[in-house]
């Protein structure tokens, strides 16, 4: 009996000492992959060039120590013409670095994880066209197009989504829906 309890315990050992060898070795690709950092962005340049012309307007948000601390140095109003429509493209900044770095080559660089998002309220004052898409055909907003509707006043949401993989899985679907946001901010328009 002892000779069988021996023998039982040396099994229990060795069973125990597989047991804890497996359960450390995990399959990597179980195991989460740490997402991307958001952009610092300290400085939006939204540029309207009205369609048949030349003119360029350009309305900006500027804070240079980022999020929270001080209030934001540059707030423009956005004023564009009722009935128009207008080529839009955005300009991203890092002004906290010196030189700045223009975040937004990085932006077209990971097109993948990123989606601007415009939101016009209310509704009928203009319209968003993505004019870029990214390697899944989904769009940007890098650049696109604004058509103004009727004269009233209003705002123009700005998000900048970043969208990076999860688990080696592209989260990006072409909504806001997923990933945080590296930019959000809200600009007062009035289309006159």
């Amino acid at each position: 009996m002892k000779a069988f309890q021996a023998k039982h315990q040396v099994w229990m050992v060795m069973l125990s000492a597989a047991l804890a060898l497996l359960g450390g070795c995990k399959d990597k690709a179980d195991e989460p992959i740490p997402g991307d950092e958001n952009e610092l962005i300290t400085t939006v340049r939204l540029k309207f060039t009205e369609q048949g012309t030349t003119t360029t307007r350009t309305f900006a948000y500027r804070d240079p120590d980022g999020d929270g601390g001080q209030a934001p140095t540059t707030f423009d109003k956005i004023t564009l013409s009722a009935g128009k429509t207008y080529g839009l493209t955005v300009e991203l900044l890092d002004e906290s670095k010196s030189p700045a770095v223009n975040t937004t080559e990085e932006i077209d660089e990971q097109r993948d994880e990123h989606l601007l998002v415009y939101t016009v309220t209310p509704a009928p004052l203009g319209t968003y066209t993505y004019g870029d898409k990214d390697s899944r055909n989904l769009p940007v907003g890098l650049t696109g197009t604004f058509a103004t509707g009727a004269a009233g006043t209003g705002k123009l949401r700005v998000q900048l989504r970043h969208q990076p993989p999860v688990n080696g899985t592209p989260s990006k679907n072409g909504t806001a829906s997923p990933g945080s946001d590296d930019v959000n901010i809200e600009f007062d328009l009035a289309v006159n």
